[in-house]
C-alpha cells in the first residue's frame, strides 16, 4: 500500500482532530519547516490509513507490520528514513509513548563511501 496525497493538498483542507492539532502543535513549537510540517504530516496519516484507526492505538505488532508493508512496496531507504523520523517525533513528543519510538531501526542500508 503506497500512501501519496496529491501535491495540490494543504494542510488547511484536511479536517482537524485533536491529535492532529496537537502534532502540527509540536511541529510548530519546534520550529520545522512548512515542508517537513507536511511530510510528517503525510506519514503519520499513511500510519493512521494502514492501520484502519488512530495512529495513537498502535501496537509493536503495527508498528512492525507497518514497516515490512512498507519495504514490501518498495519505498526507497531515504523516503522510509524520512517516514521513520516522523513516527519517531509523533511517538516521542505527540503521544509520550517513547517505547514504540525506540522501536523504529535505521533502515540497514549503509551508504557507500
Amino acid at each position: 500500500m503506497k500512501c501519496a496525497r496529491p501535491r495540490t493538498a494543504r494542510l488547511a483542507d484536511a479536517p482537524i482532530s485533536p491529535l492532529r492539532q496537537r502534532l502540527i502543535d509540536d511541529l510548530n513549537m519546534r520550529r520545522f519547516s512548512r515542508e517537513t510540517q507536511r511530510n510528517y504530516l503525510r506519514d503519520i496519516g499513511c500510519l493512521a490509513t494502514f492501520l484502519g484507526r488512530s495512529p495513537d492505538t498502535a501496537t509493536t505488532h503495527d508498528l512492525r507490520r507497518f514497516q515490512i508493508e512498507q519495504q514490501d512496496n518498495g519505498v526507497p531507504v531515504p523516503t522510509m528514513n524520512s517516514i521513520v523520523s516522523a513516527l519517531r517525533f509523533f511517538f516521542t513528543h505527540t503521544v509520550d509513548r517513547p517505547d514504540l519510538a525506540r522501536l523504529w531501526p535505521c533502515s540497514g542500508i549503509r551508504a557507500k563511501i
